[in-house]
């Protein structure tokens, strides 16, 4: 059913464009045998308008891989550097929110651990919508800020590293299924702030996958059930991710590719002093609004990556 649903809206949104295209068509012969050039500023906003949904959905059809149509669960981490980095990977963090509120997808912190002064350490985020997974793969790598930094009384130059996760989401009646007997529940007082009910209830959980060793935890939740539910739905993620990098470094191994794993180097700078420029490593493609970019405008980055990887592995 979802697969029937996902075929139907794209078939829709490629008929609903040919129907609009053959109206403005018949608008532009109306126009011209009547030489009427009122209508002229109307025709081409909605000839812009449908222009952009064209590239839009000529995107989409780069979506294809098995998992490319599943929800996204992101994992940001922060790098070696203490605040700065925390910090940084708080601004990943909004960075993602915000492109998910401009599609609008649904996006939901699922867990999160404060930094010690500012920032996160570390936070999973479920975001929600059509392809979501297929969209935010490439966004898999370590992203690097240049900037003056705010917590520095010198206002020195420094640069923070952050490494971003992206895991489809897995759906356990659908994409794998884990025995109760595979699995080891542990639960733990949360730490950190939260009140008095965190800090004397065992509400925190960690649960580990006994057969690959991968361990979830969820302590943000309001309870135990709560973490439970959190922590499992990243646990299958993660499986289903470990499975689906095993398969892609299988067949990588098979044509001769090197593929690269962990935090090796970046794909994404974001440079804002001396000059502000967000360029990526990988397909080369670089923007000099650098605020935009970090406000969520990552659709022209995503776009170059799908387009780099056509007629690829």
């Amino acid at each position: 059913m979802r697969t029937l649903t996902g075929k139907k809206s794209l078939v829709d949104s490629w008929t609903g464009m040919e129907r609009e295209a053959r109206e403005l068509l018949d608008m532009v012969e109306l126009a011209l045998s009547e030489d009427d050039t009122s209508v002229q500023e109307d025709i081409s906003a909605a000839t812009r308008k449908l222009w952009a949904r064209f590239e839009k959905q000529e995107t989409r059809l780069m979506l294809s891989g098995e998992y490319d149509d599943h929800n996204a669960l992101l994992a940001l981490h922060a790098g070696a550097g203490g605040t700065e980095s925390q910090d940084w990977a708080s601004m990943l963090m909004r960075m993602y929110i915000r492109w998910a509120e401009r599609q609008g997808f649904g996006a939901e912190v699922l867990d999160v651990s404060d930094g010690d002064e500012a920032g996160i350490k570390s936070a999973y985020i479920d975001i929600e919508g059509d392809h979501v997974y297929g969209y935010l793969k490439g966004e898999m790598g370590v992203h690097r800020l240049v900037r003056l930094s705010p917590f520095d009384a010198d206002h020195a130059r420094h640069t923070s590293f952050a490494l971003v996760e992206v895991m489809p989401e897995a759906d356990a009646q659908l994409d794998l299924e884990i025995p109760s007997d595979d699995l080891r529940i542990d639960t733990y007082r949360s730490s950190g702030p939260g009140g008095q009910h965190m800090q004397k209830s065992s509400s925190a959980v960690r649960i580990t996958h006994i057969p690959t060793g991968i361990v979830a935890a969820c302590q943000s939740q309001r309870s135990q059930h709560q973490n439970k539910e959190v922590a499992m739905r990243i646990l299958y993620s993660r499986v289903l991710e470990k499975q689906r990098r095993e398969a892609d470094e299988a067949r990588a191994r098979l044509k001769g590719e090197r593929v690269d794993a962990g935090w090796g180097n970046q794909i994404r700078s974001y440079v804002l002093h001396p000059y502000k420029l967000v360029k990526d490593h990988r397909t080369g493609y670089e923007s000099s609004a650098a605020e935009a970019v970090l406000d969520g405008t990552l659709d022209e980055f995503i776009d170059a990556y799908l387009r780099s990887k056509v007629g690829g592995a």
